[in-house]
């Protein structure tokens, strides 16, 4: 049995011309009907919520992840699909494969276009991801993202595209597969999992960009009010001089700062011994980010914080 969580986001949608754009509409049942759910793959659905991704929260992420768990104890149930909004996917998907254990397949999908749409996406998406759910090669591989026929680590994907079908990719890897006329193949293996168990995603982490001539400012202003900051730099982890103080404050009152980088491919090195440069930044303790996305970068050190333990432990 494949369990639909149904959590809203484009794929639920539909133009509201009187409110002047797209707005949630359909819920479970409704979506699998017009989708068109594959004849041989038993599925039930649930209706968890109706929304926008954007208007997720730290607790509500935190109670998706529970259902989730819960879902994987079941003992009827093969496969779970979430039907998710596009916006912050990345950061569900992260949170689920580092926190969910256990075989039983999680696949995220969703749509770049509405239900209405003429070129509506969100039909294929549903159908691969169960057929991924409920593919036996996918036992085994934790959290994964179903999108525009790719089949991605839920560890890896990143929404590298406002508005193209093709959003999803692994910048920091590759696909693991792909989904090609309903047979699901698998090209690699998925890397070894690590799992985190938080009780609650407790931790106050900030995501700081840095910019030309930055002074730190906007850094020492976040500092009261996070107790972590991953800060997206330049290049292979570099800043203006003047940020540097600021990242020595955060350093000093004991709260880490994962340097980031604001480049599409490649990640933080410690490269550059100018002032600013990653070298002596790493020195002075920030964590490099690793093959890691900045938003992923923050929800690691989110969950790594509300676990207890250091930034990366046992990934």
């Amino acid at each position: 049995m494949i369990h639909i969580l149904f959590t809203g986001g484009t794929i639920s949608m539909r133009h509201d011309a009187a409110r002047g754009g797209n707005l949630p509409r359909h819920g479970g049942a409704d979506l699998l009907a017009l989708a068109g759910a594959p004849d041989d793959i038993p599925c039930r659905t649930e209706d968890w919520a109706r929304m926008p991704a954007c208007h997720l929260d730290q607790p509500s992420l935190f109670a998706l992840r529970a259902r989730v768990l819960e879902l994987t104890r079941a003992p009827e149930v093969t496969g779970i699909v979430v039907t998710h909004g596009t916006d912050v996917m990345e950061e569900t998907a992260y949170l689920l494969g580092r926190t969910v254990a256990g075989g039983t397949p999680v696949v995220l999908t969703g749509a770049m276009r509405t239900a209405d749409h003429p070129a509506w996406d969100g039909a294929g998406n549903l159908r691969d991801a169960i057929r991924v759910a409920a593919s036996p090669a996918s036992a085994g591989r934790g959290t994964l993202v179903a999108f525009g026929g790719v089949i991605l680590d839920g560890r890896e994907a990143v929404k590298m595209h406002a508005n193209d079908p093709a959003a999803f990719a692994a910048p920091h890897a590759a696909p693991l597969g792909k989904v090609t006329g309903g047979a699901v193949r698998y090209d690699r293996a998925s890397a070894p999992r690590a799992v985190l168990d938080p009780p609650a995603l407790s931790a106050r982490v900030a995501e700081v960009p840095v910019v030309v001539g930055d002074d730190g400012a906007l850094l020492d202003a976040a500092r009261g009010l996070a107790d972590g900051v991953v800060l997206t730099a330049f290049g292979s982890g570099n800043v203006p001089p003047g940020a540097v103080a600021a990242i020595r404050g955060w350093l000093d009152g004991g709260k880490p700062v994962v340097l980031a980088s604001r480049c599409v491919h490649g990640e933080v090195v410690p490269a550059y011994a100018f002032d600013g440069g990653g070298a002596g930044l790493i020195r002075l303790g920030a964590i490099p980010a690793g093959p890691r996305a900045p938003s992923q970068a923050r929800m690691e050190l989110l969950i790594a914080l509300s676990a207890g333990v250091g930034y990366g432990a046992a990934a």
